[in-house]
């Protein structure tokens, strides 16, 4: 199990399924995830939560203080033969509780994400985030990222 603790008195560590509640209500919590999650459905999350949890390539994580879930990401290793055969991370489902942006916490786990990447073998770390999320593209070129892609997506059913 992923366990770190930081000065803020602050863990982060694997999710489980008791966490599936509070992660899907941080990915609803805003205008884009209030239009396509639903934290009712609760037997849909914990089934998908199961087949996260039993790739190895998969990881989910919440960062929580006293036992409240404060924030949570998926980071998803890909090996390849692009790149000269560079195994690469795929961060996805970064959500923050409203009241701790702006805390350093985003910073905090995009850096443990990093850094768990780096232990992985991973020679990339990608991401992306919607292009109507303009604070979270500052906050991700702040970290060094770079929009250097146009992502393309293409719906398959519900």
């Amino acid at each position: 199990m992923t366990r770190s603790t930081s000065a803020g008195g602050r863990v982060i560590r694997t999710a489980t399924r008791d966490d599936v509640p509070a992660m899907v209500a941080l990915l609803a919590d805003d205008p884009l995830g209030a239009a396509r999650e639903d934290p009712a459905d609760t037997q849909t999350y914990a089934a998908a939560y199961d087949r996260v949890a039993a790739d190895p390539a998969q990881r989910l994580v919440v960062a929580e203080r006293d036992g409240t879930v404060l924030a949570t990401l998926q980071l998803t290793v890909i090996p390849g033969l692009s790149r000269r055969g560079a195994t690469r991370s795929v961060i996805e489902g970064v959500r923050v509780a409203r009241d701790e942006r702006g805390s350093g916490l985003g910073t905090e786990l995009i850096t443990w994400a990093i850094e768990e990447s780096r232990r992985a073998g991973c020679s990339l770390v990608q991401l992306t985030s919607d292009a109507s999320r303009t604070d979270a593209r500052r906050f991700y070129e702040r970290l060094g990222f770079e929009a250097s892609h146009i992502g393309f997506k293409l719906p398959l059913g519900p």
